[in-house]
């Protein structure tokens, strides 16, 4: 008989529902067994889908003996305490990103998986997009010799969630929408941030301008690495065109690139003139398949016995970087990580 690792999802909305739809019924060796949610009527709703029990506090989840893993889908200053709390329930962790609001609480989350021997999961479901593993695969295959600039666009179609214009509460744009730009940066150069320069404004959300004036919907960032590879991070919320997420790899003898904005490679030509085709709508859409792996990844870390291939270190490291990029964007300063200074 398969061995099943039973799953609690906390956090019923859109990124959780998709983990969770995955593990009932993409994902092999898992099974949904309750849902929470701060809305009691969407962990009801999402139970009735799953055919599973719910809890309108997460802790009765977390205390439940018949749990083995949770999905952690909720705004990013709850993180650290559900993860800290699920850990000593030694419930396995899949945490969608961002990691959590600081270092400090990435380094608490990191800590409690260790000592609870517990695995724990960052959601940075790109590296798991067939296009993108297939670009790192032709990285290291070496055929465009060394890498030497990595370009990141991330541009979501909607504008934010009020408590996300609040970048205290949020982070802003850069973690909720770059951090997964912030991640591939890392994962395609092998190395670590050195330093940001970042400039930002707020061209499409003029209505909480007066309420919220330290909220950007559109970033730019410059980073170096440091191993001497340099990047750049484009990122921008409320476009309205699609969803849009593109990366291009430059090496010294080639260059990759990844991602195109239309949805299918039909276009219609029209005697009025111009052409149309359609666009991606949604980051949905366009990772489906990429969740699907990466859920499963989590679930076989565990039934193997093995460390996930995204840890928790690779959500802190993108966590930190968000900070650097915030705290240029307000001093107007090249900022430097892990207190080391250099040419900028």
């Amino acid at each position: 008989m398969e061995e099943k690792i039973r799953v609690g999802l906390i956090g019923a909305g859109r990124a959780g529902m998709i983990h969770a739809r995955n593990m009932a019924c993409r994902v092999q060796g898992a099974q949904v067994v309750c849902v929470s949610d701060a809305e009691e009527s969407n962990a009801r709703s999402a139970a009735q889908e799953f055919g599973c029990e719910y809890a309108a506090d997460y802790r009765t989840l977390l205390e439940r003996s018949d749990i083995d893993a949770v999905i952690i889908a909720v705004p990013t200053k709850y993180h650290r305490r559900i993860v800290v709390e699920a850990a000593g329930y030694k419930k396995h962790i899949f945490c969608e990103k961002p990691m959590a609001m600081n270092v400090r609480e990435c380094e608490d989350m990191i800590r409690a998986a260790e000592q609870n021997h517990v695995i724990l999961q960052i959601g940075f479901m790109r590296r798991f997009d067939e296009s993108f593993r297939r670009a790192k695969e032709i990285v290291e295959t070496g055929s465009i010799g060394e890498v030497v600039m990595v370009k990141s666009l991330t541009h979501g179609p909607s504008t934010p969630h009020e408590w996300m214009y609040d970048i205290a509460k949020s982070n802003g744009p850069l973690a909720e929408v770059n951090s997964h730009d912030i991640d591939t940066l890392r994962w395609l150069t092998g190395a670590e941030v050195l330093s940001v320069y970042a400039l930002a404004g707020n061209f499409r959300c003029g209505k909480v301008r007066e309420d919220y004036p330290d909220f950007y919907d559109s970033v730019l960032m410059s980073v170096r690495m440091d191993n001497g590879m340099i990047g750049c991070i484009d990122g921008a919320q409320g476009v309205e065109y699609g969803y849009d997420a593109r990366v291009d790899i430059m090496g010294t003898k080639g260059l990759i690139t990844i991602g195109d904005l239309k949805g299918k490679s039909t276009i219609t030509y029209t005697k009025s003139g111009g052409f149309q085709g359609d666009v991606v709508k949604s980051w949905m859409d366009l990772f489906s398949e990429a969740y699907i792996r990466e859920d499963q990844s989590f679930i076989q870390s565990i039934l193997e016995n093995r460390a996930p291939d995204v840890s928790g270190w690779d959500g802190m490291m993108a966590v930190d970087v968000v900070r650097a990029g915030n705290e240029s964007i307000r001093t107007g300063n090249i900022v430097w990580l892990n207190g080391k200074q250099g040419k900028g």
